[in-house]
């Protein structure tokens, strides 16, 4: 009995707010000191996670493939789609200094059989960051032989002067294209940028592989990338532009419809025969029906014009009137 009396007046002390006041307050000082140390030291430590924030980037994947050790020369194309969101976590400088390149995206296709392929792509973040998201998680693709062929590089240059005729020459004159070979297959053509150069000048020029249609053909590598492109000539030759006109059908043909191409042409001469010329007269052979021709040029002697010309006619007969 006596050990419940002394536990309920026990329990009557603590209730008593005089006694919680006093137990409260003893040693206020150093509990106030105590609590103020524990919360800077949670601050602390957890600053810099409270700080770190979110950010996306697209990034570019990458293909690695080691099959046969890598002695296997495979090649991959039509990667879908070819770069992945990808969202990291970490503090605001360090982010803001990443660029997509700095990421990496991977998609291991070792061992994969050459042909159509959906392989994962992982990401690799960089340090003092996390991956939070990737979009998407896998993409496709399609493997296949690697393929490289040798072409003549086509020189394209910007139109020069009318008043010049330059020449230029093309280092190296050949290059080589590899890539996957369905892809490789469809390059018909590897043609330099276009440069605008003056006389005795020279530029490295980028190559551009194009397909039967004139169009650029990604996935492939040219070797090498870029040719140097020198003009010869040192300066302008005497040059002019004259009309051609033809001569005038047979009587018994009318003419419906005619279409020169070019309608002018660029003759080379001394300066005073250049100043004497006004046209340039072409000679076609008629005959009824619609056809295509070459013509003919009546150049002055001394003189020689720098384009071929050909014309589109459409000629029908000239009926007699009845008597």
């Amino acid at each position: 009995m006596r050990a419940g009396s002394d536990l309920a007046a026990q329990l009557r002390r603590w209730l008593d707010p005089r006694h919680a006041w006093t137990r409260g307050t003893h040693n206020l000082g150093l509990k106030m000191l105590a609590l103020g140390v524990s919360l800077t030291l949670w601050v602390v430590a957890t600053t810099d996670r409270r700080a770190n924030v979110e950010q996306g980037f697209n990034v570019p994947v990458s293909v690695r493939d080691t099959t046969g050790s890598g002695e296997e020369k495979r090649a991959t194309s039509d990667l879908s789609p070819a770069s992945v969101r990808v969202t990291l976590w970490g503090s605001p400088d360090r982010l803001r200094e990443l660029q997509p390149e700095n990421i990496e995206a991977v998609v291991d296709v070792t061992g994969v059989p050459e042909g159509s392929f959906t392989q994962p792509v992982t990401v690799t973040a960089p340090s003092g960051t996390e991956v939070r998201r990737q979009t998407p998680a896998r993409v496709q693709g399609f493997l296949d032989t690697q393929v490289t062929r040798t072409l003549p590089v086509t020189l394209s240059v910007a139109s020069p002067p009318e008043a010049s005729v330059p020449r230029y020459v093309v280092s190296p004159a050949e290059a080589q294209v590899s890539g996957p070979g369905r892809v490789v297959s469809t390059v018909t053509r590897v043609v330099t940028s276009p440069a605008a150069l003056s006389a005795g000048a020279e530029r490295e020029v980028p190559l551009v592989a194009l397909d039967g249609a004139g169009l650029p053909v990604g996935g492939v590598k040219a070797t090498p990338s870029t040719v140097t492109v020198r003009r010869l000539d040192t300066g302008e030759l005497p040059v002019k532009t004259v009309r051609v006109v033809l001569n005038d059908p047979p009587a018994t043909l009318r003419v419906t419809s005619v279409s020169v191409q070019p309608s002018t042409v660029r003759v080379v001469a001394a300066p005073e025969l250049l100043g004497r010329l006004r046209e340039v007269g072409g000679t076609v052979t008629y005959r009824a029906g619609t056809y295509t021709a070459a013509v003919n040029l009546s150049i002055p002697a001394g003189a020689q014009a720098l384009e071929t010309v050909s014309v589109r006619l459409t000629v029908e007969r000239v009926t007699s009137a009845a008597p």
